[in-house]
């Protein structure tokens, strides 16, 4: 008489199941003998259902598969029947399985398996050998120490209210000490309830494109391509100044339609001059008589190295002038930290329209970066970047001078201009990414309704931005060589 077999799987949906799990599922069910029991019930069910989950993705359950009912299952693994079942609705709940009354419970069908063997993505970026980026602080100098003091400080000292939501506008504890500082630093005149934090100047442009301006904004001829889009993309059309050796030319206001204008007067990107004396009264006298308003983006106006740094425009007219500022180059594009200066009749508006949830500013940044103010460091670490900096562009001034390479836009900031024809600016920066180079060009800042500036003999002038501040302290010396042999070969 054959001998009858006793808990047959033939048939069973579980033997398909665990035909494509194999015999790790089991393996790793065990009970480690070390664990408590309930230990024990708590890896098991997790083993389970990450075992599941990845069989399910891998594509070894494909959909449409039925899995054994949960009794069934839990007695083949010694698991209680709860446990599996609270598996079961876990992966259905996350839309991995589908459970209808009568029909069993099955891997959905809307699951498109991935093979655990895919490689990896790959990122491709350019080779450059030769860091010349512009608007980058040297990352070397990010103080750490002082950073690390603040936050240990901030947090410490901080009321439990600070990590609630927090009122559009910032930290008050920033917005305090900056009020302060841009007070003594660059003669802003302001109080803190006047100051709306943000994340970056190209954050508050597009803030204050969707509140303060109109139909039509006049911009430098030459900037920030990208502080230009952010203008754009609200709708709101951008007019060109021309530039000169003074500055903007501001006289061009009149004509020009607008009620708001955008410049950078302290150091202007790019060409690095500061707005004269004249211009910055008549600029600020169009603003009263047409009741328009005066946006200054005070680009590298802690930074000048041959004189005191020029005062901001804003202490001329508080109630026509909206100062903004950032963080980005005094310390690092990292911390995300910037601000306007607005005239009071502006603020409430403006703050609102920001949201209660604004999506990348920290307060915990906001925080530590007040308590570096408070405590002196943040100005002991600007004192130490302009030495830092000066040194740098003077060995780069020395340097191109040595093959007779003229060098201008040097008073402030961290950016020097190499004047060329704009044929020579347009070669260099096609094939600058081949030859391992990363820099700028003037003519590529420069607005597409604007002419380019033009020579004696009438040919336009173009030229290469080279950001001073970024290459690494071990290959300076080497990428300036490297630069002057490049601009000698192609003049």
């Amino acid at each position: 008489m054959a001998e009858k077999k006793v808990n047959s799987t033939e048939g069973d949906p579980w033997e398909r199941v665990a035909a494509r799990l194999g015999a790790d599922l089991f393996l790793d069910l065990q009970p480690d003998p070390s664990t408590t029991a309930r230990g024990r019930g708590a890896m098991r069910r997790r083993a389970l259902a990450d075992t599941l989950r990845d069989a399910i993705s891998d594509g070894r359950l494909p959909p449409g598969t039925m899995v054994p009912p949960y009794r069934s299952l839990a007695a083949d693994l010694g698991l209680a029947r709860g446990t599996v079942a609270a598996v079961y609705a876990e992966l259905v709940a996350e839309g991995r399985l589908t459970a209808r009354q009568g029909s069993g419970t099955r891997v959905a069908c809307g699951i498109h398996p991935q093979p655990a063997s895919l490689p990896p993505p790959t990122v491709t970026l350019p080779t450059v050998d030769h860091d010349f980026a512009l608007g980058q602080p040297n990352p070397s100098l990010f103080p750490r120490s002082a950073w690390a003091a603040s936050t240990r400080r901030a947090l410490s000292g901080a009321v439990d209210s600070v990590f609630a939501p927090s009122a559009p506008n910032g930290s008050v504890a920033l917005r305090t000490e900056l009020a302060a500082y841009l007070a003594r630093a660059r003669g802003v005149r302001t109080s803190p309830d006047c100051i709306v934090l943000t994340t970056s100047v190209s954050g508050s442009l597009d803030l204050l494109s969707r509140t303060v301006f109109g139909r039509r904004v006049a911009v430098e001829s030459h900037g920030l391509p990208f502080h230009r889009a952010v203008i754009a993309r609200r709708g709101v059309t951008t007019s060109p100044l021309p530039v000169d050796a003074r500055g903007a030319d501001v006289s061009r206001l009149a004509e020009a339609g607008v009620d708001a204008v955008v410049l950078t007067p302290s150091h202007q990107y790019p060409f690095g001059v500061a707005l004269a004396p004249d211009r910055r009264a008549e600029v600020v006298e169009w603003a009263a008589r047409t009741d328009a308003v005066i946006v200054e983006d005070d680009y590298d106006g802690e930074l000048r190295y041959d004189r005191d740094p020029v005062g901001a425009l804003q202490g001329l007219a508080p109630d026509s002038v909206i100062h903004t500022g950032s963080v980005s180059k005094s310390l690092s594009p990292a911390v995300r930290i910037g601000w306007l200066v607005l005239p009071p009749r502006l603020v409430s508006s403006v703050m609102w329209a920001k949201g209660v949830r604004e999506p990348d500013a920290s307060i915990v940044d906001q925080l530590v970066l007040a308590d570096m103010i408070a405590a002196g460091t943040y100005d002991t670490h600007i004192r130490r970047s302009r030495q830092f900096y000066r040194a740098r562009r003077d060995h780069l001034i020395a340097r191109l001078a040595a093959d007779g390479i003229e060098v201008s836009g040097i008073a402030a900031g961290l950016h020097a201009v190499i004047p060329l024809p704009v044929d020579i600016e347009h070669r260099l920066l096609r094939e600058c990414h081949a030859r391992g180079f990363a820099f700028g060009g003037l003519d590529a800042m420069r607005h597409p309704d604007a002419d380019p500036p033009v020579d004696e003999n009438g040919v336009a002038q173009g030229g290469l931005v080279v950001g001073f501040a970024s290459p690494a302290n071990s290959t300076f010396a080497r990428d300036v060589d490297a630069l002057a042999t490049l601009i000698t070969e192609y003049r």
